[in-house]
């Protein structure tokens, strides 16, 4: 299937610089290489829109160039969009049936966008051909969406089996709720720790598990020193600016004032379709979810990346500019194709018909002035919880760099008070646009708190709603199987059990946790 690079003038050759190739393009702009090998400096830059129109460019030359369609599919799943990653994908395979990277994505884009019966049976497919430890791993991980929770388990110690000191295996069992760690496996795990070859990333996440095993243990003093140590860990390669967040939301007091938002009245998508599930991670969000997609009106989707995307590409649309600037240059038809476009990329996860759907991307909040300038009939659910319960449950997880606030207990703290800020803003500015759920106060009085939920999205109530653990639907967030159970106060009070270390946390909070 690869096609051959075009016959250059004899001593021609492309440059390597985004200037050079730039140049170079306007001379040859059939030069599908050259397009490819540009579309890779953007797709390493995150650019990942600039990197997928060059990879489109250069298939429009060349539509069997492998590396271009490849790195297409690449730059559509970095975005979220797993229906465009599947189909460049499937293009591949239908040349290549048995490449063992394609068989690997096109089962995991399946897995993003609910079809989990096919992803469970791609990973199969995967596995017989190639029974690596990594695909053990994944296949364990589509088990678990779906509630297989023995086959998960099963899956992961095949994957150990290969790869005794695979650190995202042993934390992918320290996600499962129901799973206890043996004797044998705290001592594999402290093993595995044992020399200086391991990268930072797996001894965090095997510091992550031995964390859990000592909590399950209620060896409190040892878990804490296994959460600081991963967390030590991923400091020593991932950075985090507390100074870059607080101006953020500076900017969006500064901009998204009530001046705004009257003179962008009827601005924006009028369909009332999304019902966006927001606040920090570990905070209770895939509870309500699960509490709502319980509803005969309402689909749950995935924590999608459609809107992100869509911020993205409207500011690179307004004269190159980043979000907030762009934000308030656009144009009404600009905001009303943005709100419609980013409808139109939730539509491949919404199987179901419902009229309403979630989509429980927590981050979302950060884009809270897009939303109600894109899609001012959209509802917004913020999920709050006690800031140490909070702020203790992000240190305690693995988020691989997707929140670079979350390894430091200062930094969580910061990033706390900023959350609070940002969301207060929008309460002043848009009254009771943002309906807010305590998870304390879901815990204490579910049927109230439900009621009242339902009541915000002008829903009327459902028995099922109540039983929303009785639930088939697959989740694949960390709290899967604890969406799984009716509600417990147990989780809500963990972190008092490590309130002598959360010193720096409590500074950070300030007078918040008043």
């Amino acid at each position: 299937m690869t096609q051959r690079a075009p016959v250059l003038p004899q001593g021609a050759s492309p440059p390597a610089t985004e200037t050079g190739l730039l140049e170079w393009l306007r001379a040859h702009p059939a030069d599908f290489a050259a397009r490819t090998r540009l579309g890779e400096i953007y797709f390493r830059q995150a650019r990942h829109e600039d990197a997928a129109e060059q990879f489109r460019k250069a298939l429009e030359s060349a539509p069997d160039f492998v590396r271009a369609r490849w790195m297409l599919a690449g730059s559509h799943a970095y975005r979220g969009d797993w229906k465009m990653a599947l189909a460049e994908v499937e293009t591949l395979l239908r040349h290549e049936p048995e490449h063992a990277q394609y068989l690997d994505i096109e089962a995991y884009a399946l897995l993003q966008l609910g079809e989990c019966d096919r992803a469970i049976t791609g990973y199969e497919v995967l596995l017989a051909k190639y029974p690596a430890a990594e695909n053990w791993k994944s296949y364990g991980r589509a088990l678990k969406a779906v509630g297989r929770t023995a086959d998960a388990i099963d899956a992961y110690r095949r994957a150990l089996a290969l790869k005794p000191d695979y650190g995202m295996v042993w934390w992918s069992l320290a996600e499962l709720k129901s799973f206890r760690f043996a004797a044998a496996d705290i001592a594999a795990m402290q093993t595995a720790l044992q020399g200086d070859s391991r990268s930072a990333q797996n001894r965090a996440l095997l510091h992550f598990a031995l964390g859990r095993a000592y909590e399950d243990e209620r060896q409190y003093e040892s878990a804490f020193e296994h959460y600081s140590r991963a967390n030590q860990a991923m400091r020593s390669y991932v950075r985090h600016d507390p100074q870059q967040r607080a101006s953020f939301v500076q900017h969006n007091k500064r901009l998204f004032t009530p001046e705004y938002f009257r003179a962008r009245a009827g601005w924006g998508s009028s369909r009332p379709d999304p019902i966006f599930i927001v606040g920090l991670p570990r905070s209770g969000s895939t509870l309500v979810e699960q509490i709502l997609a319980s509803h005969s009106q309402i689909e749950a989707t995935a924590e999608l990346q459609a809107l992100e995307s869509v911020v993205r590409e409207t500011s690179r649309c307004a004269t190159g500019q980043k979000y907030l600037e762009a934000m308030q240059e656009i144009s009404a038809e600009q905001a009303c194709q943005a709100g419609e476009d980013y409808l139109a990329r939730a539509t491949a996860y919404r199987k179901l018909g419902c009229p309403l759907f979630i989509d429980k991307m927590p981050n979302n909040f950060s884009y809270a002035g897009a939303i109600l300038t894109f899609l001012p009939n959209a509802k917004i659910i913020d999920v709050r919880r006690h800031p140490l319960g909070s702020g203790f449950a992000i240190f305690k997880h693995y988020f691989v760099e997707a929140y670079s606030f979350a390894f430091d207990l200062a930094d969580i703290g910061r990033y706390y008070r900023d959350y609070l800020e940002l969301m207060a803003h929008f309460d002043a500015v848009q009254p009771g646009r943002v309906h807010r759920v305590g998870y304390e106060n879901l815990i204490a009085a579910p049927e109230r708190e439900i009621r009242r939920l339902l009541d915000y999205c002008g829903l009327p109530f459902e028995e099922q709603c109540l039983r929303f653990y009785e639930s088939p639907r697959a989740v694949l967030t960390p709290s899967s199987e604890q969406v799984r159970q009716p509600i417990s106060a147990e989780a809500s009070t963990l972190w008092r059990h490590y309130e002598r270390w959360l010193g720096p946390l409590k500074s950070a909070l300030g007078d918040v946790l008043a």
